[in-house]
């Protein structure tokens, strides 16, 4: 007979979900031997002259190289890499000045926090250059680095420079390629697609992943390329080919309304366009004959098929017909004076810099009161934790005490047995390859990899071998502790989750989208980058409503009833879209009045989601012309009305 245990053993969802890796990527192996030369090098090149801190140090400034060194386009590799390491340099030379100064080194670390805190709220660039601001002045502030004060930072932002130097040596052989890849991958995020229309669950998950595969195409030729668009061939050319996806995206999700799926040749067709572009090929494209189209939908997407299937072969393009679908760019100075008064005057900006830097003054106070030996650890982990840009916190310093634990157990056994020295160099190029490999999986992996190489590096700078490894632990351990009172619990806003408000955001702009698709001088352009924006709202919210599910009760249970909210928002931006493309395909246009109504009914959405405390299913009404275009839509605004009625 068997016995039940009093206590259920399985772990919460939130757990699961924090323990859980992220999809294996396919392994980078060119960033892999990047990693191996720009850290195994710089140990090389230090013993080889008798100068091995300074070789240590250059392999310090080469592994934040390597964890920066995620983007596909090289234009974007030497933003990523060189501002972040230029930013660095500013926080070791501040840290450096202020090594063995007592509490004035103390207040300097704090101001430096409450500037990254600021800093990292501009973007994501900003967002990494404010943590090496921060983590470098801790490092250079702890530790007792070789004079003279500007030899640090030189090293340090030699070796993150020695990495974008082996990334730039594929220049000239794969010119173009990323670009390419990118557009090429959000032609075959469509073809996904195309072949889930009328399948209600597959579809809304695929949508998030044409909307996230678009976007990074469009961030990634927009973004950099030149003010003209006729000195950049290619580029304007992809940015053709990426264009002309969105009357395809729109067609399908008139198909998809009808609940009738399309014949397979359609996404294979759209998969061979894939191919063309990701290789370059322009000329004939031998396509699958398509079927006839039977219905208005159908005939939109065979429509869009062909028009892209033009521009994928089409070796020129006139760049005087490319309308800037997410509008154009400011010039730089422009955008950073923009930048900097955001963060002087915004709310947010100044709260998490606050949070920041009491969690730093926590620390370094606790340090210098306590005898903590090389205590820099302890704040180096609340500025590592403390990233809710980067992921919930909560989560990171679990999957940060977590990953410790691994490094640690693997620097025990590397420490013990290696003695410093050439052994050194020949570790260092075993361990390097991990970064690249398992920081793709999560936080804690990536914690895990990134803990044997440091406690390396700092060996070589300390000479205390296996003695770092304990209080390396207890240190990690108090700086997560002090992270989640001091930067999380202590803070209402970490509680909730503003999953709500952005729902009802959207449906605002929703409201003001279907006035301007259906108005009565429809601007085109205006509409295009207003539904571009409501789907890239929409991803941001998902990608949000993941981070919140790995939050303990209740954030993260607040968050799952959400979840139906969303789908429902998604589902009126698809049948909004999807009347205009019948409208465009010869319905007749809804009259004013009804367009107005339907509005008025969507504000009304937003307002109530704006004050929802609890989601119930109640009763909703909604009436208009039973054959309106705009009859599906209208059934989706009360469906999620429905959702949201009170009790």
């Amino acid at each position: 007979m068997s016995r039940k245990f009093p206590v259920d053993l399985t772990p919460p969802d939130w757990l699961v979900r924090n323990l859980r890796p992220h999809p294996a990527p396919p392994v980078n192996w060119a960033a892999v031997a990047r990693a191996v030369v720009a850290l195994a090098l710089p140990l090389a090149v230090g013993l080889g002259t008798g100068h091995l801190v300074y070789g240590a140090l250059a392999c310090l400034g080469a592994l934040n190289g390597v964890i920066a060194d995620t983007a596909d386009a090289y234009r974007m590799r030497i933003i990523h890499i060189v501002i972040p390491q230029l930013v660095g340099a500013v926080g070791i030379v501040l840290g450096t000045l202020a090594y063995g100064r007592g509490w004035y080194a103390v207040g300097i670390v704090i101001v430096v926090a409450l500037l990254s805190g600021m800093i990292s709220t501009i973007g994501a660039v900003a967002s990494v250059s404010g943590l090496l601001l921060l983590i470098y002045c801790i490092i250079g502030a702890g530790l007792p680095l070789p004079e003279p004060w500007w030899l640090p930072p030189v090293l340090m932002t030699g070796g993150g420079l020695l990495v974008l130097l082996l990334t730039l040596l594929g220049w000239p052989l794969r010119a173009g390629v990323p670009e390419r890849v990118s557009v090429a991958g959000a032609y075959r995020a469509v073809a996904n697609l195309l072949a889930a229309c009328g399948d209600p669950d597959r579809y809304i998950s695929l949508r998030f992943d044409v909307t996230r595969a678009l976007y990074q195409a469009y961030d990634l030729l927009v973004s950099h390329r030149v003010r003209h668009h006729g000195h950049t061939r290619e580029l304007t050319r992809l940015l053709a080919q990426l264009n002309a996806l969105t009357p395809i995206v729109d067609a399908a999700s008139a198909v998809h309304v009808t609940g009738r799926p399309l014949a397979p040749e359609v996404p294979e067709a759209v998969r061979r366009m894939a191919d063309a572009v990701g290789t370059g090929r322009t000329g004939t494209l031998e396509l699958p004959s398509l079927p006839p189209p039977a219905t208005g939908a159908a005939r939109a997407v065979d429509h869009a098929l062909r028009h892209a299937a033009e521009v994928v072969t089409s070796p020129d393009v006139d760049p005087r017909g490319i309308d800037d679908r997410l509008g154009t760019q400011a010039a730089l100075g422009i955008r950073t004076a923009r930048a900097v008064r955001n963060v002087a005057l915004c709310a947010c900006s100044w709260r998490y810099g606050l949070r920041l830097a009491i969690c730093i003054a926590i620390a370094q106070i606790l340090v210098s009161v306590v005898q903590v030996p090389r205590s820099y650890w302890v704040a180096l982990t609340v500025a590592f934790v403390l990233k809710p840009d980067f992921g919930s916190v909560f989560s990171r310093a679990l999957l940060r005490g977590l990953g410790t634990v691994v490094g640690l157990v693997l620097a025990a056994a590397v420490l013990e047995a290696v003695p410093i020295g050439w052994w050194d160099v020949l570790v260092i190029a075993l361990l390097a390859p991990l970064v690249p490999v398992l920081a793709p999986r999560g936080y804690g992996y990536q914690t895990a990899a990134i803990t044997p190489v440091m406690l390396l590096v700092i060996d070589i700078l300390t000479h205390q071998g296996t003695a770092l490894l304990l209080p390396r632990l207890l240190d990690s351990l108090m700086g997560c502790a002090i992270a989640l009172v001091a930067g999380y619990l202590l803070w209402p806003e970490s509680w909730y989750t503003r999953i709500g408000h952005r729902l009802a955001d959207a449906v605002a702009h929703t409201a003001t989208y279907v006035e301007t698709a259906f108005g009565p001088d429809p601007d085109p352009v205006a509409r295009d980058r207003m539904r571009h924006q409501l789907y890239r709202d929409l991803s941001t919210i998902r990608t949000e409503f993941q981070r919140a599910l790995t939050e303990p009760p209740p954030t993260g249970r607040r968050a799952a009833a959400w979840w139906p909210v969303a789908v429902a928002v998604e589902r009126i931006i698809d049948a909004t879209t999807a009347a205009r493309v019948r409208v465009r395909n010869g319905a007749p246009p809804p009259p004013q009045a009804e367009v107005r109504h339907l509005a008025g009914q969507l504000s009304e959405l937003a307002k109530e989601m704006r004050e929802a405390d609890t989601l119930t299913v109640g009763p909703t009404q909604s009436t208009g012309p039973s054959r309106s275009v705009l009859e599906p839509l209208r059934q989706e605004v009360a469906a999620a009305r429905a959702i949201m009625a009170p009790h």
